[in-house]
C-alpha cells in the first residue's frame, strides 16, 4: 500500500528527540530540552496586533497563490535593504514555511538521478527532501578544525556528470558556523566552472548573526544570481516557527515552476500568518536585536561551560543559536549499568534518559561525532543543563 518514495524517507531526528524528551515529562521526569530548533521569545507584540486586526477586520480568504502583493512587495524592498540584492516580487513566492519553500524548489528544478551536494553535518530535513523529488543526495563531510565548513577542494571533488545542485546553509543549522565573504567567493569560483549547477542558499537564520553582518553567496559572488535560489522566511528571526510562513526568491523560471506545484499541493499561506510577516518586514527590528543579543550572551556562557568538560571540544558559532560540541572522546565508554557507549544517538539516549538532558545526536545530521545543543533557553536552563552534562559525561568509563 505504500509508495517506495514514502519507504525510502526517514522521520525527523529532531522531532523524534523532541517526541521522547516531552513523553518523559509528561510521565513526571525532570528533563532540561536543548533539542528545539526554535527561539524561545514570544512573537514580537507589533507583530501578534497585525494578525489580530487581520482577524478582526474579516481578512479570512484565500490569497493569490504565490503570497498577497503587498507582502511580496515588502520581501522585494527587504532584500533592497537588507541584502543588497534586487527580486521584483514576481519572483518571489512565499509559502507555509521556508521548509515548503525549499522542498518546492527541489520538486521544481530536480529530476530522476540529479545529485544534489549537501555538505555535513546538515539539517536533516535536506537529505530526506532531494529523496522525495527523486534526487541523489551527495553528502561531503566537513572537520570539526574547519568549523564544519565545506572547502572549494571538497566541492570539486564531490562534482561529477550528474550533479544539478548545491544545498547551502549559512549560518548553519545544526553548527551555527556562517561562512565568510572570502570563503564563498572561492566556493563560487569552483561553481562558475560548472554552469549547469544550482545554488541553493538557505539563510532561514540571517538575523541571528553575532560578530559580523550575514552575507550571501550572492553578496560574494552576484554572477551566480541566474542559477541561485534564496530560501528564507519568519521562523528564527521574528520568532513565528508556529506561523508557518517563508519564501524563496530566484530566476523567474524557477519561481513560476515553484508557484505551478504550490498551486497544487497547498495554495498560499495563511492570509492572517501573511498579514503578520508584513509587519515583521515593515516594523521595528528592535526585538530582533535584544532576541539575538540575548543569544550570543548565551552563546558565549554555553561554549565557554562545555569546554570546562573534560573531553569535549566546541568552537564558537558565529550565528544561529546551536552548538555542535565534538563528543568523539566518549564513544566507545560505557555507562554506569555497563552499557557501551557506541554512537552519537547511544550517547543523546543516556543523557536523556539517565541524566533528563535531551540533546540531538550528530547522527541525525549526517556527523557521527557530534551533538546538536539549541541554546534557545533561559539561563537557568542552560546551567541547569550543562551541570546534568557534565555529570552524565563524567559517569561513562
Amino acid at each position: 500500500m505504500i509508495s517506495n518514495k514514502a519507504r525510502q524517507i526517514s522521520p525527523s531526528e529532531t522531532l523524534k528527540v523532541s517526541a521522547k524528551a516531552k513523553q518523559l515529562a509528561r510521565e513526571g521526569v525532570s528533563i532540561v530540552s536543548l533539542s528545539a530548533g526554535e527561539p524561545d521569545f514570544k512573537t514580537p507584540a507589533h507583530i501578534c496586533n497585525a494578525a489580530i486586526e487581520a482577524i478582526t477586520d474579516g481578512f479570512h480568504g484565500y490569497t493569490m497563490n504565490t503570497g498577497m502583493p503587498e507582502l511580496r512587495e515588502a520581501i522585494s524592498e527587504k532584500l533592497k535593504r537588507d541584502n543588497r540584492l534586487a527580486y521584483p516580487p514576481d519572483h518571489i513566492v512565499c509559502s507555509n514555511g521556508a521548509k515548503q519553500s525549499i522542498g518546492f524548489s527541489l520538486l521544481a528544478t530536480i529530476d530522476e538521478g540529479d545529485e544534489v551536494i549537501i555538505p555535513a553535518p546538515y539539517w536533516v530535513s535536506y537529505p530526506q527532501m532531494v529523496k522525495l523529488a527523486g534526487g541523489t543526495p551527495v553528502p561531503v563531510s566537513t572537520q570539526f578544525d574547519n568549523n564544519y565548513k565545506l572547502t572549494p577542494g571538497q566541492l570539486e571533488d564531490a562534482i561529477t556528470e550528474k550533479t544539478k545542485a548545491l544545498i547551502l546553509c549559512s549560518p548553519s543549522n545544526p553548527t551555527g558556523a556562517c561562512y565568510t565573504r572570502n570563503e564563498l567567493k572561492e566556493l563560487a569560483a569552483i561553481l562558475s566552472d560548472h554552469p549547469r549547477i544550482l545554488i541553493f542558499s538557505d539563510e532561514i537564520y540571517e538575523y541571528i548573526v553575532f560578530d559580523d553582518d550575514h552575507v550571501s553567496i550572492l553578496n560574494a559572488a552576484p554572477e551566480l544570481k541566474n542559477r541561485t535560489v534564496l530560501i528564507n522566511g519568519f521562523s528564527k528571526g521574528f520568532a513565528m516557527t508556529g506561523w508557518r510562513l517563508g519564501y524563496m526568491a530566484g530566476p523567474k523560471e524557477i519561481a513560476d515552476a515553484v508557484a505551478k506545484i504550490q498551486s497544487q499541493e497547498t495554495s498560499a499561506p495563511s492570509s492572517i500568518s501573511q498579514k503578520a510577516g508584513l509587519a515583521a518586514y515593515t516594523g521595528s527590528m528592535k526585538p530582533v536585536a535584544e532576541m539575538r543579543e540575548a543569544f550570543k550572551k548565551r552563546r558565549d556562557y554555553i561554549v565557554e561551560a562545555l569546554r570546562s568538560i573534560e573531553g569535549v571540544e566546541c568552537f564558537m558559532p558565529s550565528g544561529a543559536f546551536y552548538v555542535f560540541p565534538n563528543i568523539k572522546a566518549f564513544l566507545g565508554l560505557h555507562t554506569e549499568n555497563g552499557d557501551l557507549i557506541s554512537t552519537s544517538t547511544d550517547l543523546s539516549m543516556y543523557l536523556l534518559e539517565s541524566h533528563g538532558v535531551a540533546a540531538v545526536p550528530g547522527d541525525a545530521f549526517g556527523e557521527p561525532n557530534g551533538l546538536r545543543l539549541s541554546y534557545a533557553n533561559s539561563m537557568e536552563e542552560l546551567e541547569e543543563a550543562v551541570e546534568r552534562l557534565r555529570d552524565g559525561l563524567s559517569s561513562l568509563s
